[in-house]
């Protein structure tokens, strides 16, 4: 095993005792590795587990700075890389098996890596880290550099791997993209290039994306202006515009889960929806695979696979999902086939091939691993059995030098064998267990489980423990199991604060003794029984967090408590605090752990908060309440976090653990130091538990949450340490030898108990079916157990003494109790029955009839806070609704200034709502101060159809307004708009206010028609008509203030009234009464109003109600009447006649009064009605006119809106040009030193190149000495190369192994180079010497031909390194043609968008009025195109008419003119005729003149009229010439001089040489000489001097012809010139007219 430096910071040893690690145990989390074809490994906490398959041998590496991050392994070369997980943290590599450390990795990593990889042939090792640097590193682990990063800001990525068969290529994975990354080299330097997968969408369909940068496909719009991308719409000027896509083009992607290569360098990829797809490694074009289903499927076929990892093999790959089951996907061209490979219980996480493809590791998500060997029959083996979850408590099996127990919170139990960590056996409780302790006394084991049960295990049979019995204590959690250190009594600590005792043997069956209640936070128990005491003294240490403080409990139990138990506790099990002798201590401060020592009454604690280790003193004598210990020693313990204490078997040693991860074994005295060991590390919370053995041979230490388990073993153990722990050890082995062998006998008899328990596949099964189906639940009916402590408070009251005795003390009492209670409950029955005659409001609930008064209480306050509750509800609800109400009423009606109302007319509806609505009254008050400065109105001088508006008609100032047409720049627009929105608010203001006379003027109108009303009703009245009586009333959109009072109609719950209000009204009513009656009472009164109707006068509108009564007579017969009677009906006659008559009269008056006040009424509504029909129309105009001006105003916000999105594509392109443009200027500096590096390269090539060319050549000369037969024989040996056996794998392992052979690299060239240097030792072996030849001369031979096969290799590997470069120069370049091309693309698109925006600035669009019915069209040939029109003003067509008619003016007056000018035509032709014949004379003469013989100088004199000038013109530049002539001459003198020093110089120079040449001459000719006088004496001549007399005799040949070729070619030069002379001479001179 290797193991790690530990840090310097750990405590400093004190002794010369030392920890080393034997072996670890734990379970991967991460996947598992092969290192070799034999070899997995897994990293686990602070350490590398490595395991053979073959031997199951277990090695360990240990992480000297703490956890063990990600892990890689290179089968090829047998290395590991693992990250620790410290800041800044580092790459281990090491070797394998030896475990020495090859080098470390130190990057620029703040935090951690994720993944590392490394390639599958060469040095290279990639890796990742996430957050904050998201960094891609390449590293030459070999030489410990980095060879080029990158970094991805926000790319999380889950899995990182190279391509097998090219390692220059590297796949990166996460949930969301997939990746391909090309490592480039040139000679020394490499740079990553990262390609993106464009994936499917989730349908596997594929999404056709558009250019975001440059789109091509968009729309063009000729009236509204160009149409740009999204990102300028969204004003996106930076990078992020690049990516921007809006919601509505976001799609939902395949998410990829996992990836493998194939060996044609094709990615397989996984994908969560079930999709499975392939990409071209070069191309990376994506191909959805098709699945074919079977015609067939079995019932139990899974139809959706999720492949949670993939491994490819031949014509194929191997998936696994969540279902515990392996695929195999037979894919052939573009589809694939599903078959059922292997089944796992567990759901499979990782599945890898050994190097040899003859085996498959799978790992599942517990961390099992099984190998799946290939071959005729193929097995399935388990290398690696997992836990269940992590360790939650370990113990040794007494007495601990065998076996050893662990317990995960599952329940599941495993012992183990100590030697090697072998797991014996296992057993499952089926529960959540807590905590473990095994019986110093016994071979048994007791278990805590979560719901307050023990268990007793029986390890008689190590192969096979079983339950013995079972103790259900309480329903709280089981937290301490403690046995004290002979194995008398069990201790067992609950979550609720009690200690239950429990007689630990079994021959007892576990005989539960009692329980004593301490404090609810039990973080400690701690026992002392010493062999010469018969008491174990036990120490409870618990926390009080709200006084910062701990408690310490500390009883005593006899060791013959078991026999004597119902002494010590009372009737319920409760042990008597005065019999055990309990008393209660405090510290000041907290403690995290405390243990009590065996000798003189002391107590050591750790402490929480600060790092000290402290000692307490008890005291001697007794006392009552609480003591507060002081420490009696503190010692500083250099472990930081809350740590644990554990006291040796014999007491001496005092073991610390803590967070920090380091065990420390003290003297219990000094307490200090003598041996510690870093077993865990603070990442992983340090250690959770640890054991020691009763020797102290053996310590086992529990991580927290790493999950490992650690060994521990004394590496120098000896002296007085050995010696006191062994001696105590034997003494205890003697005392408790008989105790063992009685319980051990006992424990091999006893039956096992029926308790729930499962077998190891029986629980894996369950564990999967519950993984897999987590609704699927499986209810049981089983009899509920009652707890212990619940059946001790039963078994109380069964027990018929106790039961008499309590009759007996509290008879009379019991029956005082009862007559009380009978009344109590006749008189509640009494007022139930009243309550049931009530109504609901007044009924009280059964409740309220209880007779617990506290709890009574208890419901009327909590009745009271729910009244309480509900009113504090109700008044924060009426608060929310009228600060509701309030703003909607800031906001919709007080912030009006002028509130919306509406106009209506007698009978249909004709609104004419305000046009202001939101205007501020500020604003308003502005306006009418200009309009108080300022009466007179300005118009504009454009006219109406152009203005674009009717705005004047309302007397609307537009002088100000800007003419359409001239509205280019944006400031313009602006103020425009501005001018507008002013224009609108002006016109709306003139409408409010005739809006304001017209309801000024239905006000009075209305007040009239009330006050014609009430005369009308009179009228009515009088005339006794049914008429109705039309009353004209404002309506709430009238007056719609109105809405905002509520009416008391409104309201249709019930008012609640007041008891005082109630009285109130009361009082009214009776007063009421009270006048009423007083009013009977008046007699005279009760007359009038029967008699005159309460008036004494008689009015005149009373005519028609007034009736003359009827004489008596009337009622007897005519004939019975007297004469008095008769003329009594005479005078009633001639009344009622008048009574008539004045009713008819006054009745026609009342008729044309109230005809005359209707058609009143009627005219003023039929006029008011026309004036708000005038009103309507004009609304209606506004309406229009506001209309318009929006419109305006909508069409200038889109110009600025459009110039906006203008301006940021133009931002976005100049920005990205420059980002292009710095993108240009690192390329063409990679392309600069790219190719001078390859310049210098190929110098260095073509030297290296020519070093072997002279090699081969000067073979020959260096062997001149020997013979030439065997110069020959040596040549042919020389041009020899040894043929290297290439390693023939086994046929089947070439077929099984999909990717064959690896491509090379560097370190295969150099294992070849070496093999190839191995080879030549063979043919430099004497034995392949020719015959005769000198064994110098040989060994001479074979160091040449050594250094030729050298410089040949050289030449080789510089020849790939120099094409190498040359591809990445190419690349380069290649780079820089196409950013030059997106540069020119972007200078393109700026100048077609500056010609679109001058070109939207010069497009204006505006608004003209047209009247209807002015242009008239025949047939409807109406034009619907206008894209090549223009618009112009009528005054150019009137100015272009008048310009038409001036121009035909002209024409006709040029045409009388035509006629003079016809006339003389005539004259002129005949006039030409004549000097066309004396121009012919004229040519005939000159011809003649022409034929004359003239010299070039008399031809200059005739032509040039001035030739004297030309003269002496030619004589000063002839003069400047010879001037320059002698500047140049002395130039070239002085030039030559110089030369010729410089010559004499060099010729002194020479001459030296020559002189030196001379010396050495000399020494040659006599070496010379001397072997002249040699080959004389052999009689042979050199074959060097004849080729040096041969090469000299052509030298001096080619010499002398190259001087005769120059001197013919003089001649013919001379020749030539001579030639051109004389045929120039021969040709005439032409010389022009």
């Amino acid at each position: 095993m290797a193991q790690g430096r530990e840090r310097d910071e750990g405590p400093h040893s004190a002794g010369g005792a030392s920890l080393s690690v034997r072996w670890v145990q734990g379970f991967p989390k991460q996947n598992v590795h092969f290192v070799n074809d034999n070899t997995i490994c897994y990293p686990c906490g602070n350490y590398v587990i490595f395991i053979n398959i073959e031997t199951k041998k277990k090695t360990v590496l240990q992480c000297s700075n703490g956890i063990v991050g990600v892990m890689a392994t290179n089968i090829r070369c047998e290395v590991v890389a693992f990250s620790d997980r410290k800041l800044k943290p580092l790459i281990y590599i090491y070797s394998f098996p030896g475990l020495t450390r090859r080098t470390k990795l130190k990057g620029n990593i703040l935090l951690d890596y994720t993944l590392l990889s490394f390639s599958y042939c060469g040095t290279y090792l990639a890796s990742y880290s996430s957050l904050p640097e998201f960094e891609l590193a390449l590293w030459n682990w070999e030489s410990s550099i980095i060879l080029c990063r990158k970094s991805q800001p926000g790319m999380d990525v889950n899995q990182m791997s190279f391509n097998p068969m090219n390692w220059r290529q590297l796949c990166l994975s996460s949930p969301s993209t997939v990746s391909v990354w090309t490592i480039e080299r040139s000679n020394q330097e490499h740079c990553f290039r990262a390609r993106s997968v464009k994936l499917p969408l989730e349908d596997g369909s594929f999404f056709n994306e558009t250019d975001v940068v440059f789109p091509q496909s968009l729309p063009k719009d000729l009236i509204y202006g160009p149409v740009l991308p999204l990102s300028s719409i969204a004003g996106l000027v930076g990078e992020e515009a690049e990516t921007f896509r809006p919601k509505d083009d976001l799609y939902p992607l395949l998410h990829p889960t996992m990836h493998c290569w194939t060996p044609t360098s094709d990615l397989y990829i996984g994908c969560e929806e079930g999709h499975l797809l392939m990409i071209n490694g070069n191309t990376l074009q994506v191909t959805v695979l098709n699945k074919i289903e079977e015609e067939s499927p079995l019932e139990d076929r899974r139809n959706f696979i999720s492949p949670v990892t993939l491994v490819y093999q031949k014509e194929g790959v191997l998936a696994s999902g969540i279902d515990g089951f392996v695929y195999s996907f037979i894919i052939k061209d573009r589809s694939y086939m599903i078959e059922d490979f292997l089944e796992i219980e567990r759901p499979v996480e990782h599945m890898a091939f050994s190097p040899n493809y003859t085996m498959l590791l799978i790992q599942t998500d517990k961390g099992s691993v099984y190998i799946y060997t290939f071959g005729k029959e193929p097995t399935l083996n388990k290398v690696l059995d997992a836990c269940d979850g992590k360790f939650q408590a370990i113990d040794f099996i007494t007495p601990g030098t065998q076996y050893f127990m662990t317990l995960t919170h599952s329940g599941e139990i495993c012992v183990w064998w100590l030697e090697d960590c072998a797991c014996v056996s296992k057993i499952y409780l089926n529960t959540l267990a807590m905590v473990l302790a095994c019986c110093p006394s016994s071979l048994s084991a007791a278990v805590g489980t979560e719901d307050g049960s023990v268990y007793f295990i029986s390890v008689y049979d190590k192969e096979s423990p079983q339950v013995v019995h079972k103790a259900f204590l309480s329903e709280s959690s089981v937290q301490h199991v403690v046995y004290d250190q002979q194995g008398i009594f069990l201790l067992v600590g609950t979550s609720e604060g009690k200690v239950f005792i429990i007689n630990a043997n079994s021959s007892s069956s576990f005989q539960i003794i009692g329980f004593t209640e301490v404090a609810k936070d039990i973080l400690q128990i701690s026992t002392v029984s010493l062999l010469e005491t018969d008491i174990v003294k036990v120490m409870v240490l618990s926390s009080l967090p709200e006084a910062g403080r701990s408690r310490l409990e500390m009883f005593t139990l006899p060791t013959l408590l078991p026999q004597v138990s119902t002494t010590f506790a009372d009737e319920r099990g409760r042990l008597k605090d005065e019999i055990i002798h309990k008393y209660l201590y405090e510290l000041e401060h907290a403690l995290s752990s405390a243990v009590l020592g065996f000798q003189s009454n002391q107590i050591y604690g750790f402490c929480s908060q600060v790092p000290y280790i402290c000692s307490y003193l008890l005291p001697e004598e007794e006392h009552t309440g609480i003591y507060i210990l002081k420490p009696y020693k503190k010692v500083q313990s250099r472990q930081y976090g809350p740590g644990l204490l554990y006291l040796s078997s014999h007491g001496l040693w005092l073991i610390t653990i803590a967070k920090c991860g380091i065990l420390c074994i003290r003297d219990v005295y000094t307490l200090e130091t003598f041996a510690w060991c870093r077993s865990h590390s603070h990442q992983g919370h340090g250690i959770q538990s640890m054991r020691i053995s009763m020797d102290g041979q053996n310590i086992l230490v529990n991580g927290r949450d790493d999950g490992t388990l650690v060994y521990l073993k004394w590496k120098r153990f000896g002296g007085h340490l050995a010696s006191e722990i062994l001696d105590y050890y034997q003494k205890l082995l003697i005392s408790l030898s008989s105790a063992m062998d009685k319980e051990n006998h006992y424990l091999s008899t006893t039956p096992k108990v029926s308790v729930d328990l499962g077998s190891d596949s029986e629980h894996t099964k369950q564990k999967a079916s519950t993984d897999l189906s987590q609704d699927e639940l499986v209810l049981t009916d089983v009899k509920k157990e009652i707890p212990w402590i619940q059946q001790k408070s039963q078994e109380v009251f069964v027990k018929h003494g106790a039961i008499k005795k309590e009759v007996n003390l509290f008879s009379k009492k019991r029956k005082e109790i009862k007559q009380g209670i009978k009344s109590l409950s006749k008189t509640i029955l009494n007022m139930m029955e009243e309550n049931d005659k009530l109504e609901n409001i007044a009924k009280l609930d059964q409740q309220e009839f209880g007779l617990d008064l506290e709890e009574l209480e208890r419901l009327h306050d909590e009745s009271q806070e729910e009244v309480a509750k509900i009113i504090k509800d109700v008044e924060m609800h009426n608060l929310a609704k009228s600060y509701l109400a309030e703003l909607i009423k800031e906001e919709c009606w007080n912030s009006m200034a002028v509130k919306g109302q509406a106009l209506k007319l007698r009978k249909e509806i004709v609104e004419a709502q305000s046009g202001v609505k939101l205007i501020k009254q500020r604003h308003e008050e502005d306006d009418e101060e200009e309009e108080e400065e300022d009466k007179t109105v300005k118009y504009s001088n454009l006219p109406n159809y152009l203005l674009g508006s009717l705005s004047t008609d309302f007397g609307v100032d537009t002088s100000l307004l800007s003419s359409q047409l001239e509205l280019h720049s944006r400031e313009e627009k602006i103020n425009q708009i501005i001018l507008l929105k002013d224009i609108i608010y002006k016109v709306k203001t003139v409408f409010n206010n005739e809006f304001d006379a017209a309801y000024k003027q239905k006000e009075f109108e209305i007040a009239r028609v009330k006050e014609r009303n009430v005369r009308i009703r009179e009228i009515i009245l009088d005339l006794e008509l049914e008429e109705a009586v039309w009353q004209p009333e404002f309506e709430d959109c009238e007056k719609p203030e109105r809405m905002l009072v509520v009416q008391d109609e409104e309201i249709t719950a019930h008012k609640h009234i007041k008891p005082w209000h109630k009285a109130k009204e009361l009082m009214v009513n009776h007063e009421k009464e009270h006048w009423l009656l007083i009013q009977d009472a008046s007699t005279r009164l009760r007359a009038l109003m029967d008699m005159m109707g309460g008036v004494l006068e008689v009015k005149k509108e009373d005519i028609l109600r007034m009736v003359i009564p009827q004489p008596a007579f009337m009622a007897k017969p005519d004939a019975v009447w007297t004469e008095e009677e008769r003329k009594q009906f005479k005078d009633y006659e001639k009344k009622v006649k008048e009574l008539n008559e004045e009713r008819d009269k006054y009745r026609k008056s009342l008729e044309a009064e109230l005809k005359k006040l209707q058609n009143s009424i009627q005219e003023s509504t039929q006029a008011f009605d026309e004036h708000l029909k005038r009103l309507f129309e004009r609304r209606v105009k506004a309406e229009m006119v506001t209309n318009q001006e929006e419109l305006k105003i909508s069409n200038l916000a889109f110009s600025l809106l459009l110039d906006e999105e203008l301006s940021s594509r133009e931002k976005f392109l100049n920005n990205y040009l420059t980002r292009k443009q710095h993108e240009k200027s690192q390329t063409s500096e990679a392309v600069r030193k790219s190719r001078e590096d390859l310049d210098v390269y190929k110098e260095h090539y073509d030297n290296l190149l020519a070093e072997d060319k002279v090699m081969d050549r000067s073979f020959k000369k260096e062997f001149s000495e020997i013979p030439g037969h065997q110069v020959d024989i040596l040549y042919k040996l020389f041009k020899r190369r040894p043929r290297i056996s290439k390693q023939k794998t086994h046929s089947e392992t070439t077929s099984v192994v999909p990717f064959g052979e690896l491509p090379g690299s560097g370190k295969l060239n150099k294992d070849a180079f070496a093999q190839l240097m191995k080879a030549m030792d063979e043919l430099d072996n004497i034995s392949n010497m020719p015959e005769g030849l000198d064994p110098l001369v040989w060994n001479h031979f074979c160091m040449t031909r050594r250094a030729k096969v050298e410089n040949e290799q050289k030449v080789k590997q510089k020849a790939a390194d120099l094409l190498e470069m040359a591809t990445f120069l190419q690349k380069r370049v290649e780079e820089e043609e196409k950013v030059q091309q997106e540069i020119e693309r972007v200078f393109h698109e700026l100048i077609l968008l500056q010609e679109e925006k001058v070109r939207f600035q010069l497009n204006l669009t505006i608004q003209i009025l047209l009247k209807q019915g002015q242009v008239e069209l025949e047939n409807f040939q109406l034009v619907l195109e206008y894209s090549d029109a223009i618009l112009i003003n009528k005054n150019i067509i009137e100015d272009l008419n008048s310009v038409i008619r001036t121009q035909g003016q002209k024409k006709v007056a040029s045409m009388m003119e035509s006629k003079d000018v016809h006339k003389r035509i005539l004259q002129i032709e005949w006039e030409h005729k004549k000097m066309e014949m004396e121009r012919e004379d004229l040519n005939q003469k000159a011809w003649d003149i022409q034929m004359l013989f003239f010299s070039r100088d008399r031809q200059k004199y005739l032509n040039e009229p001035n030739y004297e000038a030309l003269i002496s013109i030619q004589i000063g530049i002839m003069e400047q010439t010879i001037a320059v002539l002698d500047k140049t001459h002395k130039k070239n003198v002085e030039n030559c001089k110089k030369l010729l020093k410089k010559l004499g110089k060099f010729s002194n120079q020479k001459d030296i040489a020559n002189y030196a040449l001379s010396c050495n001459l000399r020494e040659e000719l006599v070496a010379v000489s001397e072997r002249k006088d040699i080959c004389n004496a052999m009689g042979s001549k050199l074959t060097c001097e004849k080729i040096v007399k041969e090469r000299y005799e052509n030298m001096m040949q080619q010499q002398k012809l190259t001087n005769i070729s120059k001197q013919q070619a003089e001649q013919i030069s001379i020749l030539q010139t001579e030639v051109e002379r004389l045929r120039m001479k021969t040709f005439p001179a032409l010389v022009p007219m």
